[in-house]
């Protein structure tokens, strides 16, 4: 990092000698110097015009992977035990089933097989499918559950309120299969949303800060003491399943995970894995 030149001479050399001074002296997450170089790029190419060339070549931060907190089933139990209702069936199902919290909160009531019991995943991270889990001590509330969907959905249809919103292609191609009961949000909002994309005002899915927010108080009644968030759960469920015998490859199928070394993480976290090592004080 040299003397202040004009800015329109900057080159890719320059943006290089940039992103290696974060990482050594600045010791910037990988994240901050990601978006620091795409940054640069954009000033580089979009504003003053020029080609940055080939700058790969660059000093990069260590990379680092935190530890998840994660709660014992006991913790879990606790929790649970601080929410009602609807939110407290979203909980148990996002642990019960291991799920994202996006995946949770755009189920859509034929993704939720409830004769099989099995919930199928629409394009997750990395756009891609999968089958996980729906607890059996979840299957009865489930069904009460879905049978107040349905006087829901049949509601907004008497109101003449638009379907729910689709993805886009599949929008385009049946422009009214949102009107229909299979492809109503499974965790609708109460109220009508305008839909970012159309300004179209209809029936969204919950929010996600409002169930972050609950299971934020559920966890401080519960005098957790830890930081708890909606994908600690995911967490939860993925440490419990090792702990009782859950291979680490099934385990990565049920997850979603493109790399074993993703769900490996918690073999960190397990109390006792199939790997059988203990501390020597126990």
């Amino acid at each position: 990092m040299g003397r202040k030149r004009d800015p329109e001479e900057l080159t890719g050399e320059d943006l290089k000698e940039f992103l290696s001074h974060l990482a050594v002296k600045e010791r910037v997450s990988a994240a901050t110097q990601r978006q620091a170089m795409n940054a640069g790029v954009f000033l580089i190419r979009e504003v003053f015009g020029k080609e940055p060339g080939d700058f790969g070549d660059f000093a990069r931060p260590p990379r680092h992977r935190n530890v998840p907190a994660v709660l014992s089933k006991d913790e879990v139990r606790r929790m649970f035990e601080q929410l009602s209702g609807t939110a407290r069936l979203m909980a148990e199902l996002m642990y019960g089933a291991g799920l994202r919290l996006n995946e949770l909160l755009r189920l859509r009531v034929k993704d939720v097989d409830l004769e099989r019991l099995q919930l199928s995943v629409r394009a997750g991270k990395g756009n891609k499918d999968r089958l996980t889990m729906v607890p059996k001590s979840l299957e009865a509330r489930l069904r009460e559950h879905r049978e107040r969907l349905r006087e829901l959905h049949g509601q907004d249809r008497a109101e003449g309120q638009p379907g729910v919103e689709l993805p886009e292609a599949l929008e385009r191609k049946w422009p009214k299969a949102g009107e229909r009961f299979e492809w109503f949000w499974f965790f609708p909002s109460r109220n009508l949303l305008k839909d970012h994309r159309s300004g179209i005002r209809r029936r969204h899915h919950v929010l996600d800060d409002r169930f972050q927010e609950a299971i934020r108080t559920a966890a401080a009644r519960a005098q957790l003491d830890k930081r708890v968030t909606p994908h600690t759960l995911r967490h939860s469920f993925a440490t419990h399943l090792l702990e009782g015998g859950t291979g680490i490859r099934d385990l990565q199928d049920l997850l979603g995970h493109a790399d074993i070394s993703t769900t490996q993480i918690y073999l960190h976290t397990a109390k006792q894995t199939g790997v059988g090592i203990r501390s020597p004080l126990d």
